[in-house]
């Protein structure tokens, strides 16, 4: 199969762009996410159209935030759109006859990295997008596993607090909580309201007060050597390395792939990950260990990944 178009659902912009049989975008086209479910539908439609025009197309691929159900047609549920059990495949395949695949919109990103990015060589990975929330997908022999339902690799719900933090999603304790951009800015908060003598970068970039600290001024203090933007960071690596120890346990990949914001600090992030991931993978002085990676697609990687899959049906 030749060129097919990958569609990324994005909380302002829905972007579709034709994707080559190497993981190539050759062209895209945006346009701005709506506020309402049917809307969404037709913006999807106008950007596969836009990004198609005169050029020949075989199938479109759409990375959902949220449940796709096992037949990749079905949209089960979706935490920042109103879908329930929306029929997602069938809409937009009547509007722009072409096949539609539906992919979760991290199972696509993870499909994307392990073809044409980070996984390249690799038979099986886990890759961990570790953005406002934390997102996974599981590659094992090759093949992308979605589990019996669809719903796989919602590592972010993975509960490692019992009784902890309440999670958006209604549970206590989940690893987003822990390992998160969200959880990023709440560390620096904390430690910025309890030393602040020791963020006065941190500070500074926001606007003087510890509520004004987001998750760039997190990113830029750190940079800048802030201790308390640095030892958010060190907090942050700390759990997702424990859980990445777990999932090693569970799945024996031979390498992570971590992708999402907060990995834009490249080793800032990654190392640290590294070391926590050793100090808590059971056995770790007498097995192999999985080597921890940083994703090379960037934001690109659900459209390329939701235009590979459609590719292979």
């Amino acid at each position: 199969m030749g060129l097919t178009i990958g569609v990324d659902i994005g909380g302002t912009k829905i972007a579709a762009g034709v994707v080559d049989e190497e993981g190539t975008i050759l062209e895209t086209h945006t346009v701005p996410t709506p506020s309402t479910p049917a809307a969404i539908v037709d913006a999807i439609c106008t950007a596969v159209a836009g990004a198609g025009t005169g050029r020949d197309i075989e199938a479109v691929g759409i990375g959902a935030a949220g449940y796709v159900d096992d037949k990749r047609a079905t949209v089960i549920f979706a935490p920042n759109i109103d879908w329930r059990h929306e029929p997602l495949k069938d809409k937009v395949e009547q509007r722009v006859g072409l096949p539609v695949v539906v992919e979760n919109d991290a199972n696509a990103a993870a499909w994307g990295e392990y073809r044409f990015g980070a996984g390249q060589g690799h038979h099986d990975v886990i890759c961990i997008t570790l953005g406002t929330g934390l997102g996974g997908g599981i590659i094992i022999g090759n093949k992308l596993r979605r589990g019996r339902f669809g719903v796989a690799a919602e590592f972010g719900h993975v509960r490692v607090v019992p009784d902890g933090l309440l999670c958006g999603c209604g549970s206590q304790g989940c690893w987003e909580q822990y390992a998160s951009g969200r959880a990023l800015v709440r560390y620096a908060r904390q430690r910025a309201a309890a030393t602040p003598e020791q963020a006065a970068v941190l500070l500074g970039l926001g606007d003087g007060t510890v509520e004004g600290i987001e998750g760039k001024h997190v990113s830029a203090a750190a940079r800048q050597g802030d201790p308390v933007a640095v030892d958010s960071f060190r907090e942050l690596a700390r759990w997702a390395g424990a859980g990445l120890a777990d999932l090693a346990s569970l799945f024996d990949p031979s390498a992570f792939i971590i992708g999402g914001g907060v990995s834009d600090e490249g080793e800032l992030v990654l190392e640290p990950i590294r070391k926590s991931f050793r100090r808590w993978l059971i056995g770790a002085q007498w097995r192999p260990h999985a080597q921890v990676l940083a994703a090379q697609l960037g934001n690109k990687a659900g459209l390329v990944g939701a235009a590979d899959l459609a590719r292979q049906g």
